[in-house]
């Protein structure tokens, strides 16, 4: 079971912290940020860092996302 929860959590494919999902979408680190505050982006906030999914992100910009 526990091996289990360990493939869950790698088959998220968490992008952590604004400057690392600025480059993963290819903007200014500030801009991420902004958008990151604003809610744009799908996004969470654990603590003081911005967590988002590779999959809900590439959803976001694809228009799957519902």
């Amino acid at each position: 079971m526990r091996e289990e929860s360990a493939q869950e959590t790698n088959s998220l494919d968490l992008i952590w912290g604004a400057s690392a999902i600025a480059a993963e979408i290819g903007v200014d680190p500030r801009k991420a940020f902004w958008m990151l505050e604003q809610g744009t982006l799908p996004a969470k906030r654990v603590g003081r860092r911005w967590v988002v999914s590779r999959a809900k992100l590439r959803e976001f910009f694809t228009g799957e996302a519902a």
